[in-house]
C-alpha cells in the first residue's frame, strides 16, 4: 500500500535513511540542509537510533567510519563548506572499502558564500574531493520524491560495492515541499558483513579496517583492486534520463533543479520550430559519457547546450563526452540565482541562428 505525504526534501531525505536500515546519524548544522538532523533527531528515537550532534564536520565524518566498520549503515550530511571539511574522511572511507552514505545540498560559494542553492560543488563531487586515487558514488535527484529514493539506493550501492555514495542536492532541492509516495516496504538490499569489526566471539580470525599500507607494491596492488571495483561500477550503474532526444535540433544536459528548468524549454521550444531534446545526467559519476555521445552523434543535432548553476563544471564531462562531434555552449548562473526559461530559449534560439 502506498502513502502520500507532503515533505521536505530535507526530511525526504531523513525518512528514506531511516527506512533504509540507517540507525546512526553523525552531523553538524549547516544551512541549508539543518532540517536532515532536525528530523533524524525525532525519528531516530522512535526506532532505536543514534544521532549525535558532533563536535565538528571532520568528528561527525570519522564517527561515521567507525560505525559503517563496525557493519552498521551509516549517514551523515552537509552542506558545502560543511562537506569541504569531510574530505579527509571521505579518503579515509575510500582506502578502507567502507560503505556510508553523505548527503550535500549544496550552497553558493566559494567561500561561506551563500544559502541558496547552487552546483558548484560537482568537481568536489566527482572527482573525489580529497587526496588519493578514489571515487565516490554519485546520485543527483531532481525532485523530493527522487531524494528519498536515491537515498535508498545510495545505501543499497553503499553495501553492494562497499564505498561511499553521496546523494548531491542543492538549497532548492533541500527546502522544497513536494508530494512523496511512501510504500509499506522499500527496496532494501542489505547484504551480509563478513568484514566488519563485530568483535570475533572466538570463532573466526580478527578482522582489520584500516588504510594505511607501508609497502609500495601492497599499496599499488591494493589501488589496481580500488580501480578494478570502480571499473565495474562504471560499467554497471550509469544512469541517465533522455527525453525528447531523438532527432533533436538541440540537446541540452542538465542535472537536478537546472533539469526541471530545462524540461519546460522543450514545448516552448516545439512551438517555434526547434525540437530541443534533454539529457539529465542521475549519476554524476559514473557519468553518461555514452548516452551523451549517442545522442550527440544524431545527424540533426546542431550543438549542445550544458546549463549548470554553476561557473561551468559539468561542461567539461560533456565536451569530453561529445569529443569535438558538435560545438558545446555553456549557460551558468551563480551565486544563487537559477537560469530563467526565457535566457534558456534566447541561448537555444541563438544557436539555431535566429
Amino acid at each position: 500500500m502506498e502513502k502520500r505525504v507532503l515533505m521536505k526534501g530535507n526530511e525526504a531525505i531523513a525518512e528514506a535513511a531511516i527506512r533504509a536500515g540507517c540507525r546512526y546519524y553523525f552531523g553538524y548544522p549547516i544551512t541549508p540542509q539543518t532540517e536532515i538532523m532536525h528530523y533524524m533527531a525525532k525519528r531516530m528515537v522512535e526506532v532505536g537510533g543514534t544521532v549525535i550532534q558532533a563536535e565538528s564536520e571532520l568528528a561527525a565524518i570519522n564517527m561515521v567510519y567507525g560505525a559503517a566498520a563496525a557493519g552498521a549503515r551509516a549517514m551523515t550530511s552537509s552542506s558545502s563548506p560543511g562537506i569541504s571539511l569531510k574530505q579527509e574522511g571521505f579518503s579515509y572511507i575510500a582506502g578502507a572499502e567502507l560503505p556510508a552514505v553523505v548527503a550535500n545540498i549544496v550552497r553558493a560559494g566559494p567561500g561561506l558564500g551563500g544559502i541558496l542553492p547552487s552546483q558548484g560543488d560537482y568537481f568536489q563531487a566527482t572527482k573525489g574531493g580529497g587526496h588519493g586515487d578514489y571515487r565516490n558514488i554519485v546520485l543527483a535527484p531532481a525532485s523530493v520524491q527522487e531524494l528519498y529514493e536515491m537515498t535508498i539506493e545510495a545505501f543499497n550501492l553503499a553495501d553492494r560495492y562497499r564505498m561511499l555514495a553521496l546523494i548531491l542536492g542543492d538549497g532548492a532541492l533541500g527546502q522544497m515541499m513536494e508530494p512523496v509516495v511512501f510504500r509499506d516496504k522499500e527496496p532494501i538490499d542489505l547484504p551480509k558483513k563478513p568484514w566488519a569489526v563485530t568483535g570475533t566471539g572466538g570463532v573466526r580470525p580478527h578482522n582489520t579496517i584500516t588504510s594505511i599500507y607501508i609497502k609500495a607494491d601492497v599499496l599499488e596492488a591494493f589501488n589496481r583492486k580500488l580501480q578494478a571495483k570502480y571499473a565495474e561500477v562504471s560499467r554497471r550503474e550509469v544512469r541517465a534520463e533522455c527525453l525528447n532526444c531523438e532527432d533533436a535540433d538541440i540537446l541540452m544536459v542538465a542535472f537536478g533543479t537546472c533539469s526541471r528548468i530545462g524540461r519546460g524549454i522543450i514545448p516552448i521550444a516545439a512551438a517555434q520550430g526547434v525540437r530541443v531534446g534533454l539529457i539529465r545526467p542521475i549519476t554524476l559519476w559514473p557519468f553518461p559519457s555514452d548516452v551523451i555521445a549517442r545522442a550527440a552523434a544524431q545527424p540533426s543535432v546542431k550543438a549542445v547546450l550544458t546549463i549548470e548553476l554553476s561557473c561551468g563544471q559539468m561542461v567539461e564531462d560533456v565536451r569530453l563526452a561529445v569529443d569535438g562531434m558538435k560545438p558545446i555552449a555553456f549557460l551558468g548562473r551563480s551565486g544563487g540565482n537559477l537560469p530563467t526559461q526565457k535566457e534558456i530559449l534566447q541561448k537555444i534560439m541563438k544557436m539555431v541562428g535566429r
